[in-house]
């Protein structure tokens, strides 16, 4: 079977690397690494944004007086823990990978240039972005959006705790139901949480389609990579169009 994408850009949210006790828990991160590796080793260049909900939460710390920007600085600094947990759990499976960094920190990472992520990527590289887009007020959502503009990724794959994008939230909607395709605009007017607003116009302005589903299957990025049905996928009406024919040819 053939990929549907060639370069991907994964966007994991700080609280999958989360385990009972820890805010980082080495079996998780190495689940995360092993599905990872599963699509790098299948030809596909594969970049990943990383969160940093599981260390560090700046609205409670803003909510009690603290300056906005040191708590986004702060956010910053808890992604690329993350990003290096993330790193080490690749390495440790032979799978060659490079953190780079939006605030420059030369001990630990590269600092974030565009060519040489892109080049890594070229030669089969995971490329871990840490540290968000390196200024304040803005999210990891839109760093992902930007970064994916930057190295050409052809989708983003956000892996979240649900199957996908849903008319209410199924936890307490029971009414919910569970959409398999929307176009940008759609996201917009409804309102609805895929990405937060910046993200999803760069994204839309580029023509960067965002596939969002379950990160806690097992082979779930795979199957996303590969086209198969899963989660929801928000793009032009055309990519849409093109995912509703790959979803029936699925299912003959």
């Amino acid at each position: 079977m053939t990929p549907a994408y060639e370069r991907i850009l994964l966007k994991i949210s700080g609280e999958a690397f989360a385990g009972a006790e820890n805010p980082i828990e080495a079996g998780t991160t190495a689940w995360m690494a092993e599905q990872i590796a599963d699509v790098a080793r299948a030809g596909v260049s594969v970049a990943v944004v990383v969160g940093g909900g599981n260390i560090w939460r700046g609205q409670a710390h803003e909510a009690v007086g603290m300056d906005r920007p040191t708590a986004d600085y702060m956010g910053m600094l808890a992604t690329v823990i993350n990003a290096l947990a993330l790193q080490d759990a690749l390495e440790r499976l032979g799978v060659p990978s490079r953190v780079q960094t939006a605030i420059q920190m030369q001990q630990i990472a590269e600092p974030y240039i565009r060519r040489r992520a892109i080049r890594h990527l070229e030669k089969k590289r995971v490329v871990i972005f840490g540290a968000g887009t390196g200024n304040p007020y803005f999210t990891t959502d839109t760093t992902a959006a930007l970064r994916a503009v930057e190295i050409g990724a052809q989708a983003i794959l956000k892996a979240t705790k649900v199957d996908g994008i849903y008319s209410a939230d199924p936890k307490k909607d029971r009414g919910a139901t569970r959409f398999t395709q929307l176009d940008y605009l759609e996201v917009l007017q409804r309102g609805l949480e895929v990405m937060d607003n910046t993200a999803l116009t760069l994204c839309m302005d580029n023509d960067v389609p965002i596939l969002v589903f379950d990160m806690h299957g097992a082979g779930n990025i795979r199957k996303a990579v590969f086209g198969q049905p899963i989660g929801t996928l928000v793009g032009t009406p055309a990519r849409v169009a093109a995912h509703e024919r790959r979803l029936a040819e699925a299912l003959l």
